[in-house]
């Protein structure tokens, strides 16, 4: 599985690895989720570091802990992502979601 999840008191964080496609954006959900519903985090944080691919999956998988975190009053940060990731959340129009904080990119 091309992540490791990191738990402290406040926040998830999730160190994603290698590519973001349909073939794993499921097993990715599901542990992110699993750490996510089990911690109650204040913040999630998508370290985007070692993705050398995203597709729309990877979209889906940023919209979707965006809501999961909604739910439970907390946000989402996305740290470290190459350009071309920047670039693709850009024109799927997550750029007006992503504001800079303390030198993140947050989902607000």
């Amino acid at each position: 599985m091309p992540v490791e999840i990191d738990i402290d008191e406040k926040s998830v964080t999730a160190y994603i690895s290698g590519e973001i496609d349909h073939h794993n954006a499921a097993g990715l959900r599901s542990k992110i989720d699993e750490a996510v519903e089990n911690a109650y985090p204040e913040v999630l944080i998508l370290d985007f570091g070692g993705v050398t691919f995203m597709d729309s999956s990877g979209i889906g998988l940023v919209m979707g802990r965006y809501k999961l975190m909604k739910n439970l009053s907390g946000k989402v940060f996305v740290e470290n992502a190459p350009r071309q990731i920047k670039k693709v959340l850009r024109m799927a129009g997550i750029e007006k979601m992503l504001s800079e904080k303390s030198g993140k990119e947050v989902l607000v």
